[in-house]
């Protein structure tokens, strides 16, 4: 019996409801064709448009025939396209991170930011900055991901402390608890030995800084981990059927709950190092695919990396629009959406509680 068309009666894993579970191929291919070509768009608008406008001819120009004597060649090339391209990939990063929380841990309100992975990665910067001064790129994103361990081990560890054990609602307190924690150390740190300049970028949230050898050490890990993702997508879907299910259909569950924990350090480190502390691009996005394509991840794990880059790269370009020639932190403009969008998740979690 497939269980990607099916009804599943969800008494078999401890609900009175049942539920069906679909897929929406014909949906997820219009949202990857359609998706991708918005994309391209989006960098086209993006690289364009800045405090200087740049004409379309000028940008082929520049990436198809760059000419170094050039100055909106130069500004192409060296400031705009590399920052376009990290929106895309850490776009992608969080929101595939966010789905994999989501499947694994069957809470609707998982988000490496929700859950303190962003500020775990902050933390574990803070220190890098203040003792390892002039540390390599490559090496900031190895504290990232450690730090990102360390706060979502934080997090997980509190919140199991709780009487009736964890919850999606717990978790999430617990997580802001943890993260506000961090984040309160990462200050702390930032003033003591005056570093402050240097996490500035991670406060704001942004891809400004976005530089080319920065891409080139990241994306091998965000594709990596990405292509590993798709790997473990099938895995992903059993997994929220229930461990019990899971297991009964072969799934060897915490191999599987091991190596996407493993993925989700790797996207979400290699995130934060790069654009700092931006937020519920992992909430909205995977709610938003699974509402689209249905509850097959081999679906929304793809359309989920291509509608977190455009999010993210809309985002970028209407920070430079709001109030040209000054800048609009994304992470805020994001949070607009983002913080409505949890607290409904939140209201309706607690009514089926």
């Amino acid at each position: 019996m497939s269980v990607w068309t099916e009804k599943i009666d969800k008494d078999e894993i401890g609900g009175k409801r049942k539920q069906q579970f679909r897929s929406r191929p014909w949906a997820a291919s219009l949202i990857l064709i359609g998706g991708s070509i918005a994309t391209v768009l989006s960098v086209a608008l993006s690289v364009s448009f800045g405090a200087a406008d740049i004409e379309f001819a000028t940008v082929w120009e520049a990436i198809f025939a760059f000419d170094s004597t050039i100055t909106q060649h130069q500004i192409i090339q060296e400031l705009r396209l590399p920052r376009v391209l990290g929106g895309a990939m850490v776009g992608a990063s969080f929101a595939v991170a966010g789905a994999i929380m989501q499947g694994m841990t069957r809470n609707p309100m998982a988000d490496s930011g929700l859950l303190g992975l962003n500020a775990g990665a902050g933390f574990a910067l803070a220190l890098c900055f203040a003792f390892f001064p002039g540390l390599p790129f490559m090496y900031q994103i190895m504290y990232s991901f450690l730090g990102a361990g360390l706060g979502a081990g934080l997090v997980f560890g509190v919140g199991s402390l709780a009487k009736g054990g964890l919850s999606p609602v717990r978790l999430v307190l617990a997580g802001a608890a943890v993260s506000a924690l961090l984040a309160a150390l990462s200050e702390g740190v930032a003033l003591y030995f005056r570093v402050g300049q240097d996490m500035a970028f991670w406060y704001a949230g942004g891809v400004a800084g976005t530089k080319w050898n920065q891409l080139e050490l990241m994306a091998p890990w965000v594709l990596g981990a990405l292509i590993a993702s798709m790997v473990l997508s099938k895995s992903i879907t059993l997994l929220t059927l229930g461990e019990e299910i899971a297991s009964g259909l072969g799934q060897r569950t915490r191999l599987v709950k091991l190596a996407g924990t493993i993925i989700v350090l790797v996207l979400a480190g290699s995130a934060v190092s790069v654009v700092g502390a931006v937020g519920f691009v992992g909430l909205i996005i995977p709610h938003l695919t699974r509402y689209l394509v249905g509850v097959d991840y081999r679906w929304i794990i793809p359309c989920s990396a291509v509608l977190g880059s455009l999010l993210v790269m809309l985002a970028d370009l209407a920070a430079r629009m709001i109030n040209p020639p000054y800048e609009t932190p994304v992470g805020a403009l994001i949070a607009l959406i983002g913080v409505p969008f949890f607290l409904y998740l939140a209201r309706k979690e607690r009514r089926e509680l």
